[in-house]
C-alpha cells in the first residue's frame, strides 16, 4: 500500500511537469493571441464576407463607453468577452526592425534582426530600388516577428521630416534636406513596407501554391507604416527651449513647399496608413490639437489610415504648451482634431470625465476607433488565426539571411560619400600595406548603426572590417571616448601611426553627441578630436585617411585645406556590415558613389538661431537662409557633393526647348484670372488644370570615362527664369542612380512634371509656375526650356 505522503509527492510530481508543459507549450507558441478564436469566431466582424466598414461598425456597436477609451492607447487592454486581445501599437523599424517601443522584443525564437544603415546614409545612394528592396526586406523581418509573437504589425517608420538645421539630433534619421528626395523616399518606404507581394507571401520555408488574390486584397496590408513627425518637427533641445514647448512660427509659403511636401506625397502616392503628429507646437497650436491642419490631410489629401500622437504629445498640449485649462479639455481637443490614439496613457487617465463631462461625445470617440480598428482589419488582426492566413509561412528563417545582410552590404558601399581625395589618393595598393594603424574610438564600437536600431543579426565593429585586407592592424581609441575630452591616450595613437604604413583615423560623432532629446550647438569635431587628427597628420610617413562618422555635418575645414590629410570618408551610422563597406572602399574593390543629401556648413553657420524656421534668406536681417535651395552663404560641402574613383561625364541627348500650357476653355472666368497672373510673369498651378499632362522627359547618356566600374548619380536642377519673391536659388526636379562599366555609357531618362517639380509656393502659400525660361542644370550642362501660356 503506498503511503499518503507518497501520492502526495507523486500529485505534486505530476502536476509540476504538466505546469511546466503548459508553459513549454505557451513560450513555443509560434502566434500570437488573435481576436475570432473560437467560441468568438461568430461575431459579425469576424465575417469575412462581410466588407471591412460593416465589419468595424458591428465590433464598435459592441463596446460599452469604458471599453471604447481602452482602444485610445498604444497598449490596449483586452475585452475578453469579446475574444479581443491586448495589442501594442508602438513598434519601430526605421532602418531595420528597432528595440525601441514596447511592441518589440527579441527573447524569442528570433533574437536579432538586419540592421541596415542609418536613413541618411541610405538615402546618400540616390537609388529608389534599393530603398524600395530595404523596405521591404525589414517588412519580412517584422511579419516573421509577428509570427514569433515578438511584434505587432503596426510600425511608427518613416521620419520625413526636413533636415533643416544641421545641429538637430535625429537628422540621421531622415533623407536629408531636399523635399523631393524625402517625398521620394516616403513613397518609395511605404509601398515597400505595406505592400501585400503574393510573389513571396510563401517565405523561405514555404512550398504549395499561391494563394488566389481576393477581391478586396487591394485595400489589404502586409504592415502598416506610419509617416512622422506631422509637421515642422526638427529641434529637439536648443537652450530652454525643447521639443514639447516649442512653437515653431512657420510662414504659409515654407509649410507648403518644404514642410508639409513629403507628408504629402506619403499619404496621396505612398498611401500611408497611419500619421503621427508631433509635440512641438504649429503658429501657435499644438500639432496634435489643430482640427485645421489634420482636417486637411483627410478632406484634401483623402488620409484614411489612423493618426496617432507621439509618445505624451497629448499631455504636452496641456503641461508644457499650456494650450488648455485641464487634462480633459486636453484629450478633448486632441479627439476632437483627429488624434485618434494617444502612444501613452493621459487619454486613458482623463477620457472619462471628459466624456462624463460632456466636452467628448460617443460619436467623437467612435470616429476614432473607426479609423483604428480599419487598419487593424486591414492587416487582417480579425481573419482568424495568423497560422493559416497568407504571410504565415514567414518566420525565423526570413530574418538575418545572407540576403538581406548583403542588401545592408550593398546599401553601406552605395551610400558612402568620399568627401575628398587628393591626387587619387585612394584606393591603396593592398600589397603596398603591410601594417594598418586605426585610430579612433568609433572605430571599436560593435554596432555604430545609430539611433532607432536594433539587435544585429552579427556584431561587426568597424575595425574587422579591415583585418581580411591586411596582414597586420593596428588600433589605439586616442581619445576615451567619442567626446574627447581628454588627450590621455593620445600617446598609444602616435606610436602606432609611427610605426603603421598608413593611418586611418575614425573621428566624428556618436549618439552621445546627437540622438533624439538632443541637439548639438557646435559643428566642429567634439572635444579634441581635431588636435587628434592634426598630431597624427604630422607625425604619419603618408599622408592619412579621415572617416567621419555620424549623420549631422561636421565643419572639417581644416581637414579639406590639409595636404597632410589626403582623403576624407562619410561613413555616417552605416549598421553592422559598414565596416566591411569602408574597406572594401579604400582598398579600391568597391567603388564609391554616394552624395550628400544635406548641405555641410561652417561653423559660423552657429549663430542662426535654431529656433528660426524661416526657409527663406532674409539678407535685410543677416538671415542667410537654410538648406541648398535658400543658403545664400558658402558652404563647406554642397548638396549632392561626393567624389568617385573614375570620372564621369554628361550628356543631354533630348529635351523640349518650349512647353506650352493651354487653358481650360469652358472655364472662362478661371481663363480670365490665368491671364491676369501670367502678365505678372506666373500663373497658380491649381488654375491650369492641364498642366499635369505637360510632363516631358529628359534624356541622358552617362559615361565612365576611367577604367574602374562605378555608380553616378545623375542629379538634375532647375532655375527659375526671373527674380520672383521667395523662389529657390535651384531646386531638384530628377534624379538616378546609374552604374556604369569602365569605358562606356548609359542611358537613362527623367521624368519631369512642371506642376510639381518647377513650382514653388508664393506668400500666401499657394503654388505657382513662373512663366518664362528655365534652366535645366545636369553637372555643368546647362539647358533652356520656354514655358508659356
Amino acid at each position: 500500500m503506498i503511503k499518503n505522503s507518497t501520492i502526495h509527492f507523486l500529485f505534486l510530481f505530476i502536476l509540476l511537469n504538466i505546469l511546466v508543459f503548459n508553459v513549454h507549450l505557451t513560450k513555443s507558441k509560434p502566434y500570437p493571441k488573435f481576436p475570432c478564436h473560437p467560441p468568438h469566431h461568430k461575431y459579425d466582424f469576424c465575417n469575412k464576407k462581410l466588407s471591412i466598414p460593416t465589419r468595424v461598425n458591428s465590433l464598435i456597436s459592441l463596446l460599452t463607453i469604458d471599453e471604447k477609451i481602452l482602444h485610445l492607447s498604444d497598449n490596449t487592454s483586452s475585452i475578453p468577452r469579446l475574444g479581443l486581445p491586448s495589442y501594442e501599437w508602438w513598434s519601430e523599424s526605421l532602418h531595420g526592425i528597432g528595440i525601441n517601443g514596447p511592441g518589440i522584443n527579441f527573447d524569442g525564437p528570433i533574437r536579432g534582426s538586419t540592421s541596415f544603415p542609418q536613413v541618411i546614409l541610405t538615402a546618400a545612394t540616390f537609388n529608389r530600388s534599393l530603398w524600395h528592396s530595404i523596405a521591404k526586406a525589414i517588412a519580412v523581418e517584422g511579419r516573421a516577428m509577428y509570427n514569433t509573437g515578438q511584434s505587432g504589425l503596426t510600425f511608427w517608420a518613416p521620419n520625413i521630416n526636413v533636415f533643416r538645421d544641421p545641429r538637430w539630433g535625429r537628422g540621421q534619421e531622415t533623407p536629408g534636406e531636399d523635399p523631393m528626395v524625402i517625398s521620394t523616399y516616403a513613397i518609395v518606404y511605404v509601398k515597400g513596407f505595406q505592400e501585400v507581394d503574393l510573389k513571396g507571401v510563401e517565405g523561405s520555408g514555404g512550398g504549395g501554391k499561391r494563394r488566389v488574390l481576393e477581391e478586396d486584397d487591394g485595400d489589404r496590408l502586409m504592415l502598416s507604416a506610419c509617416c512622422k513627425h506631422f509637421t515642422a518637427y526638427d529641434l529637439e533641445k536648443w537652450g530652454h527651449v525643447t521639443r514639447y514647448n516649442f512653437n515653431a512660427v512657420v510662414t504659409k509659403q515654407d509649410m507648403e513647399d518644404t514642410f508639409q511636401a513629403p507628408f504629402r506625397s506619403c499619404i496621396q502616392q505612398g498611401k500611408a496608413s497611419c500619421l503621427m503628429c508631433t509635440y512641438n507646437s504649429v503658429n501657435g497650436v499644438p500639432a496634435c490639437a489643430d482640427k485645421e491642419l489634420l482636417d486637411k490631410v483627410r478632406t484634401d489629401w483623402g488620409f484614411d489610415g489612423y493618426i496617432t500622437s507621439d509618445c505624451d504629445a497629448v499631455a504636452t498640449i496641456y503641461e508644457y504648451h499650456n494650450y488648455t485649462k485641464t487634462p480633459e479639455d486636453a484629450v478633448a481637443i486632441a479627439l476632437k482634431a483627429g488624434t485618434n490614439i494617444n502612444c501613452g496613457t493621459y487619454m486613458l487617465r482623463h477620457m472619462k470625465s471628459a466624456f462624463q463631462q460632456g466636452s467628448v461625445l460617443e460619436q467623437d470617440l467612435d470616429r476614432a476607433l473607426q479609423y483604428l480598428f480599419s487598419v487593424q482589419f486591414r492587416l487582417g488582426l480579425f481573419d482568424g488565426n495568423p497560422a493559416k492566413g497568407q504571410f504565415a509561412k514567414f518566420g525565423p528563417q526570413d530574418v538575418c539571411t545572407s540576403k538581406n545582410l548583403n542588401l545592408a552590404l550593398d546599401a553601406a558601399r552605395q551610400g558612402i560619400v568620399l568627401l575628398k581625395n587628393d591626387k587619387k589618393f585612394l584606393p591603396l595598393n593592398k600589397r603596398s600595406v603591410s601594417t594598418l594603424a586605426i585610430v579612433g574610438p568609433m572605430a571599436n564600437v560593435s554596432s555604430p548603426g545609430g539611433t532607432y536600431t536594433g539587435v544585429p543579426c552579427k556584431f561587426k565593429r568597424i575595425l574587422e572590417g579591415f583585418y581580411q585586407h591586411v596582414n597586420r592592424t593596428l588600433h589605439a581609441a586616442g581619445c576615451l571616448d567619442v567626446g574627447c575630452n581628454s588627450t590621455a591616450g593620445f600617446q598609444d595613437a602616435i606610436s602606432i601611426a609611427k610605426e603603421a604604413d598608413y593611418v586611418i583615423v575614425v573621428a566624428g560623432l556618436d549618439l552621445s553627441q546627437e540622438r533624439e532629446d538632443f541637439d548639438r550647438y557646435s559643428l566642429l569635431l567634439p572635444g579634441n578630436q581635431t588636435n587628434l587628427v592634426t598630431t597624427l597628420a604630422a607625425i604619419s610617413k603618408k599622408p592619412i585617411i579621415l572617416v567621419l562618422t555620424g549623420g549631422g555635418p561636421v565643419d572639417i575645414s581644416f581637414a579639406e585645406k590639409d595636404p597632410r590629410i589626403a582623403s576624407i570618408l562619410w561613413v555616417a551610422y552605416p549598421g553592422e556590415t559598414g565596416g566591411k563597406a569602408l574597406s572594401e572602399i579604400i582598398f579600391g574593390y568597391q567603388n564609391p558613389g554616394g552624395k550628400l543629401p544635406m548641405t555641410w556648413y561652417l561653423e559660423s553657420f552657429t549663430k542662426v538661431p535654431m529656433t528660426c524656421m524661416n526657409m527663406r534668406a532674409d539678407p535685410a536681417n543677416g538671415y542667410p537662409g537654410r538648406t541648398y535651395r535658400f543658403y545664400t552663404g558658402e558652404p563647406l560641402y554642397g548638396f549632392g557633393h561626393g567624389l568617385s574613383f573614375t570620372s564621369f561625364s554628361s550628356r543631354l541627348l533630348s529635351a523640349p526647348k518650349r512647353l506650352s500650357l493651354s487653358l481650360a476653355k469652358s472655364n472662362w472666368k478661371r481663363s480670365i484670372l490665368v491671364q491676369e497672373h501670367s502678365r505678372l510673369g506666373y500663373i497658380h498651378v491649381d488654375e491650369v488644370p492641364s498642366c499635369s499632362l505637360s510632363q516631358f522627359f529628359i534624356h541622358i547618356s552617362v559615361s565612365n570615362d576611367g577604367d574602374m566600374d562605378g555608380s553616378h548619380v545623375v542629379l538634375l536642377f532647375s532655375r527659375v527664369p526671373q527674380s520672383i519673391h521667395g523662389a529657390p536659388q535651384k531646386q531638384l526636379v530628377g534624379f538616378d542612380r546609374l552604374h556604369v562599366p569602365a569605358r562606356e555609357s548609359v542611358e537613362t531618362s527623367l521624368l519631369v512634371d512642371p506642376c510639381e517639380f518647377l513650382s514653388f509656393a508664393n506668400d500666401q502659400g499657394n503654388r505657382i509656375l513662373a512663366l518664362g525660361e528655365y534652366t535645366l542644370v545636369l553637372d555643368d550642362i546647362e539647358h533652356v526650356v520656354s514655358i508659356e501660356m
